[in-house]
């Protein structure tokens, strides 16, 4: 069965940065056909759960209390590379508008909660080298119709 990165709060991991989940249901559907590797990058990266949130400003991300903590996100970034070259993995399933996997929007970096267009850390690092990326929302654009 071929395998697919998931960001870990998609499949239930209470990861992000307030220590919940961000599980949706869509997950069940994909993991009947697809071999789900669960992985957080910012977590990977050395941040705490629960953490203050972290925002890009300028291909920066920093924390909510001003903190660059670009280091942290592009190590959790090379991480997903890594694992993803290892597995022979080609897609991602990534979580919108995180700093981190955000796929077709993030937060603009003034803490606001106001979004742009723009990609994660992680997402624009694994889409430079190939890996497929895509929102929780368009996971349906994943599934077969008639699985084998």
């Amino acid at each position: 069965m071929e395998k697919i990165l998931v960001s870990a709060c998609l499949v239930g991991d209470k990861v992000n940065y307030k220590g919940q989940s961000n599980y949706v249901n869509d997950i069940k559907l994909l993991n009947e056909q697809y071999d789900l590797v669960p992985f957080c990058p910012e977590v990977e990266g050395g941040l705490k759960i629960p953490r203050l949130p972290n925002e890009i400003k300028r291909d920066e991300v920093f924390r909510q209390d001003g903190k660059n903590v670009t280091r942290e996100f592009e190590i959790g970034a090379e991480k997903a590379l890594r694992l993803c070259k290892y597995l022979g993995i080609k897609k991602a399933v990534l979580k919108e508008a995180s700093p981190s996997c955000g796929t077709h929007e993030i937060h603009d970096g003034n803490f606001e909660g106001r979004k742009i267009k723009g990609m994660g850390i992680t997402a624009r690092l694994l889409a430079k080298n190939g890996i497929e990326v895509y929102s929780e929302k368009e996971i349906s654009s994943l599934l077969k119709k008639d699985p084998e």
